[in-house]
C-alpha cells in the first residue's frame, strides 16, 4: 500500500499529539513518586529537629563528635520513652506517676487539660483489645461514610436529654490523623468493623489507598 502525502501528515500530526501526551503522563507519574518520598523525608526532618530539642546538649553526641550523625536524636528519644515506659510500671514509678497525677488535677486549668488527654490516650491505648472500636459513620451526610473510633458510651446530661444511647466517635481528618471531629452517633446507625485500629489508622493517612486484610 502506497503512503500519500494525506496519510503522511495524519501521521505526523497524530506523532506530536502522542509526544506532549507522553510528557503529561511522565509528569503526573513523577507527581506521584516523589509524593510519599517527599512527604516522607519532610517528616523524617521534622522528627530529627524536634527531637533535637528534647535530647539536651550535653547527652546528644551530635554536640561534641567532629561531624553530625543525621537520626540520633530520635534514635536517643525512643530509648528515653522506653526507658520512661518502663520504670512507670515498677512500684517507684507508679507512686512517682500517682503523685504528678494528684498535682496536675489540683491546678484549676491544667486539670481540665491533663484529664482529657490522659482519657483520650487510654482510650486509644484500648484499643489493641479484642474489643470491636473501627467504626463506620454516615458522615458528613446521608449515603457518605467515613472511617472512625468509638471511643465509649455516652452518659449524664447528653444522654439524658437525647434519651438515646449514643457511642462517642472520633472521626480524624485524612492525611493527618491527630485532628478531627468528636461525634455523638446513636448506636444502631453505626457498624462495627473487624479492622485493627493500627489497618485504620494506615487506611486513613493514605486517603484511602492502602487494603486493610478482611
Amino acid at each position: 500500500m502506497l503512503s500519500t502525502p494525506v496519510t503522511n501528515r495524519l501521521y505526523v500530526k497524530k506523532k506530536k499529539k502522542s509526544f506532549p501526551l507522553r510528557l503529561r503522563n511522565y509528569f503526573f507519574t513523577g507527581v506521584i513518586v516523589l509524593i510519599p518520598i517527599g512527604f516522607t523525608l519532610y517528616l523524617s526532618k521534622f522528627l530529627i529537629n524536634f527531637s533535637t530539642r528534647l535530647v539536651p546538649s550535653g547527652l546528644n553526641p551530635n554536640t561534641y563528635l567532629p561531624y553530625a550523625i543525621p537520626g540520633i536524636e530520635i534514635i536517643l528519644t525512643l530509648i528515653f520513652i522506653t526507658i520512661i515506659g518502663g520504670l512507670s510500671l515498677s512500684f517507684i514509678g507508679k507512686k512517682f506517676l500517682e503523685i504528678i497525677d494528684d498535682l496536675f488535677k489540683r491546678i484549676p486549668i491544667l486539670r481540665t487539660i491533663y484529664s482529657a488527654i490522659g482519657q483520650m490516650t487510654d482510650s486509644f491505648r484500648n484499643q489493641n483489645s479484642n474489643k470491636k472500636s473501627v467504626v463506620l459513620v454516615e458522615y458528613p451526610r446521608k449515603g457518605s461514610w467515613a472511617v472512625g473510633f468509638a471511643t465509649k458510651e455516652n452518659t449524664g446530661e447528653i444522654k439524658s436529654k437525647t434519651n438515646q444511647v449514643l457511642i462517642n466517635v472520633f472521626v480524624p481528618t485524612t492525611p493527618n490523623p491527630t485532628s478531627g471531629f468528636l461525634l455523638m452517633i446513636p448506636k444502631d446507625d453505626l457498624i462495627y468493623l473487624d479492622m485493627s485500629f493500627e489497618e485504620a489508622s494506615k487506611f486513613i493517612v493514605s486517603a484511602g489507598t492502602s487494603t486493610p486484610r478482611s
